[in-house]
């Protein structure tokens, strides 16, 4: 069965795009820890990202780069933050927040509560920055 990603990744379940190559995608996360909070996905259905082959690796952490830089135009930050944590969805990918103080990046934080608008906008402004 699909994962949820690969169902974002199909076009069955609505996301707020970023971008995507060939084979990666990049889309906010609906529970942010920031504004900006985006996962990255290779869109090839890999469960752990140490499984993936070396060219699609760096291509991933690449893509997660160009990415990154264009967050922190739109969401200006004490730096970009990249967390792979891996055990809520079977799909590999990269969490990348926009981090305001050393505690950013802990998943325990109260998330965000963003309205479509917001998350809209936020994906349209980085999407217009991805160089």
């Amino acid at each position: 069965m699909a994962t949820i990603f690969t169902k974002i990744v199909n076009g069955e379940i609505p996301c707020y795009k970023i971008a995507e190559s060939t084979n990666c995608f990049a889309f906010l996360d609906l529970n942010p820890l920031s504004k900006g909070h985006t996962l990255i996905i290779p869109k090839k259905e890999i469960d752990y990202i140490f499984d993936i082959e070396d060219e699609l690796y760096s291509e991933l952490f690449i893509f997660a780069k160009k990415v990154a830089k264009a967050i922190d135009i739109v969401e200006p930050s004490l730096k970009i933050g990249i967390a792979v944590i891996g055990l809520e969805v079977r799909h590999a990918h990269i969490h990348i927040v926009p981090q305001h103080s050393t505690g950013t990046l802990n998943f325990k934080n109260d998330k965000l509560k963003l309205s479509n608008d917001e998350l809209s906008q936020i994906a349209k402004k980085i999407s217009d920055n991805i160089k």
